[in-house]
């Protein structure tokens, strides 16, 4: 999902994100407000996750999630 794009649904997103990786606060989320390198970095803390993991668990997200709101 193109940068611009993933902030630009943020609100439609944000109960799919948290729906995903749980820990993840709603205060957190609203912190991160769709940026997309925020997110990562807290999928990484919270989850113990490399940079590249966090990174491929978005992009897998990403895909699903457009592929469910066609």
């Amino acid at each position: 999902m193109e940068k611009n794009i993933f902030e630009g649904k943020w609100k439609q997103i944000k109960g799919d994100v948290q729906a995903k990786w749980g820990e993840i606060t709603d205060d957190e989320l609203d912190q991160i407000e769709g940026n997309r390198q925020k997110l990562a970095g807290k999928i990484q803390e919270k989850y113990g996750r490399s940079k590249q993991q966090a990174e491929h668990e978005l992009e897998e997200f990403e895909r699903k999630y457009k592929d469910r709101h066609r």
